[in-house]
């Protein structure tokens, strides 16, 4: 019985993984083998859960591979593993957020919701430091492996942490960073918002790239950057990664200017939260 199959494209390799809940036979795995010679595709095999995931020619499985040739970058990973669909669309993405970024050589970055490094490497080419955050440990596992491959460790390192649940302590603890990206899921960076808004303004970062695949959440969070926290929303745009769908990736770019007011945070949670619950409802 085969309740699923999943799609994961490389630049080089197309994976086809099959969950499969009763053992294959040796004349399934005849089949298997020659629908992927006449096809081109590369099997793999998921028997449990996902931590069982193998290719079925164990020299695939280091094959599966997105290129940032703009940053002289391969990424390797696993087919169930967290990936923009949309390799061009994705190149193209970096490097305008590391753009709208501005990072210069003696900063210091963080990259929260960093998966395994699709802006994290790219960064460090860049700038002096950069942290990257993630809350599965197997990507930032994988992020650190592409930072060595690529000699960037030295720039680099991962930490494995559930963002939802961070507070302003815990972002202090950190130290200082000159910038910070945020790539959050549908659900969005609430918890970091709030953290960063009730920094105080010498601890702020001076600019935030926020990258968001559902525009209601990145809503709620911008309120709460500007209305709480005192930052400017100063430029924003959508990125077609979804061809012919509803759906869009935006960024919006938010600055803190050490001369500008904070608001009163007491007064203005209320408002915020307000805001957030009304901007996510629609």
């Amino acid at each position: 019985r085969i309740p699923q199959m999943e799609v994961a494209v490389g630049d080089e390799l197309l994976v086809l993984v099959l969950r499969h809940l009763e053992p294959f036979e040796e004349a399934d795995f005849d089949k298997l083998r020659a629908f992927a010679a006449e096809h081109g595709v590369s099997w793999w095999l998921q028997p449990k859960g996902p931590d069982t995931v193998h290719a079925l020619e164990p020299e695939d499985e280091d094959k599966l591979a997105y290129s940032l040739p703009q940053f002289g970058l391969r990424m390797a990973y696993r087919p169930t593993d967290f990936t923009q669909v949309n390799h061009h669309i994705n190149r193209s993405m970096i490097s305008k957020a590391l753009n709208l970024l501005g990072v210069e050589p003696e900063d210091r970055v963080a990259d929260l919701f960093c998966g395994l490094g699709n802006f994290t490497l790219p960064l460090a080419t860049q700038a002096k430091e950069v942290v990257g955050i993630e809350g599965s440990d197997a990507l930032t596992t994988r992020g650190l492996a592409a930072a060595k491959t690529h000699g960037l460790d030295d720039k680099v390192s991962f930490a494995t942490l559930n963002l939802f649940e961070v507070d302003v302590e815990w972002l202090r603890d950190l130290g200082y960073f000159d910038r910070m990206l945020i790539d959050p899921p549908r659900d969005g960076a609430l918890a970091v918002s709030r953290a960063l808004a009730a920094l105080k303004a010498e601890e702020r970062p001076k600019r935030i790239v926020y990258v968001s695949c559902n525009p209601a959440t990145l809503a709620r969070d911008a309120a709460i950057l500007v209305r709480v926290g005192g930052y400017r929303l100063i430029s924003g745009g959508v990125i077609n990664m979804f061809p012919h769908t509803g759906h869009v990736e935006s960024i919006a770019v938010f600055e803190y200017h050490p001369g500008d007011p904070i608001p009163e945070l007491e007064a203005e949670e209320d408002e915020g939260d307000s805001v957030v619950e009304d901007t996510a409802e629609n």
